[in-house]
């Protein structure tokens, strides 16, 4: 970490014990609450340690990931990531099916991944809304959209689903603390030997070739 991220977290630490956590609670939680400054999500966030655990496996596995908005897309620098949003595909479908752009984008990714793909909802609670009543069959579901219409109903929706996800309780949520959730179990899955996640060498030449940099 660069020098003001280290001073960042010591401060965290300073002021919040998270050590009494399990290890994938714990490292989620401080990757929020060090994204937002909010430590209200100490205690607003919903983590099960063994859910979090297949989590890690899941991508580590190599499990597809997608996002459901451009800002979640745009955070998420450590793997690919699928999203739809910003598809002309998108926009007509929202059209003729009457459903916003999150669902609709939803409804095009998970016909391009189907079951077992990892989900990142960080943007309007459509999207998160979609994914459970598209019956995706996700591997996780990252649930942490904002907003003060819905998002808090449909993140109860998803814990009531019984999909392995992590999420909070109130209506605060949002890109930043959707990725930096992800990010903390994406960190654990690339610590697995023989690990699938991320961008593996293709992945990464693809893009040295993108950007000019061979």
């Amino acid at each position: 970490m660069n020098p003001v991220s280290e001073e960042s977290y010591r401060i965290l630490r300073s002021r919040l014990d998270l050590s009494p956590l399990p290890k994938f609670s714990r490292d989620v939680t401080e990757r929020v609450i060090h994204a937002s400054a909010d430590f209200d999500y100490f205690t607003d966030l919903v983590c099960d340690e063994e859910s979090l655990a297949e989590a890690v496996a899941a991508l580590a596995a190599g499990a597809p990931v997608v996002a459901d908005s451009a800002m979640v897309a745009a955070g998420i620098t450590g793997s690919p990531a699928l999203c739809k949003i910003t598809e002309p595909l998108t926009h007509r479908l929202s059209r003729t099916a009457g459903i916003s752009r999150p669902a609709a984008a939803v409804r095009l990714a998970f016909g391009e991944t189907g079951p077992g793909a990892f989900w990142v909802a960080g943007g309007s609670p459509d999207g998160l809304a979609e994914i459970l009543s598209r019956g995706v069959e996700p591997a996780f579901v990252i649930g942490l959209p904002v907003g003060f219409a819905g998002a808090a109903e449909a993140k109860d929706a998803l814990r009531a689903s019984g999909i392995r996800s992590v999420s909070n309780v109130s209506e605060k949520g949002g890109p930043a603390v959707a990725v930096a959730a992800f990010n903390a179990l994406l960190s654990s899955a690339l610590a697995v030997p023989g690990s699938r996640a991320g961008w593996g060498p293709e992945d990464q030449a693809a893009r040295s070739e993108d950007d000019g940099t061979v």
